[in-house]
């Protein structure tokens, strides 16, 4: 009986550390797709396909690019890239993703930038296309243009 006694209580103990931990869990909002691709022209620094991948919690939100397609023309330490990513938002207006965050890349390395944050609005429907990503390397500046819109579509945020 006692070993019963004790199983019960062990199960009653784990299924109140689960509701538990439901309850403090931080709510995190959903953004779909979370991946996204398009193909950037980068002028004479290149172009290709890459890759847009979004993350949300609340209104805050991050957008990482990267393409192995474009690269580094330039080898750049870590976070010397200054980035800014304007995405166009359905029905007018642009949301705006900046930052200074990038990992070390030598030159012909894949280029990588973010995530950058940026702030969204639930509803908000974000696409590449119409936008820009603009990134000051040693002062030079690189901007790069979606030549359509993003696959799989725009980016909805919860």
């Amino acid at each position: 009986m006692r070993r019963k006694r004790t199983a019960t209580s062990a199960a009653l103990v784990t299924g109140a550390l689960a509701v538990t931990g439901l309850a403090f869990a931080p709510t995190a909002a959903a953004v779909t797709p979370q991946s996204a691709t398009i193909t950037a022209s980068c002028g004479i620094f290149g172009g290709g396909a890459a890759t847009l991948t979004a993350a949300q919690s609340g209104t805050s939100a991050t957008i990482t690019l990267t393409s192995s397609a474009i690269t580094a023309p330039v080898a750049v330490a870590k976070d010397s890239i200054t980035s800014t990513l304007t995405l166009a938002k359905a029905g007018g207006g642009s949301v705006v993703f900046s930052g200074k965050i990038n990992p070390a890349m030598n030159t012909g390395d894949p280029v990588s930038v973010g995530p950058l944050p940026g702030t969204v609005a639930s509803g908000d429907r974000l696409d590449a296309y119409g936008g820009s990503l603009k990134m000051v390397i040693f002062g030079v500046t690189v901007t790069c243009t979606a030549s359509g819109p993003q696959s799989p579509g725009p980016f909805v945020f919860d």
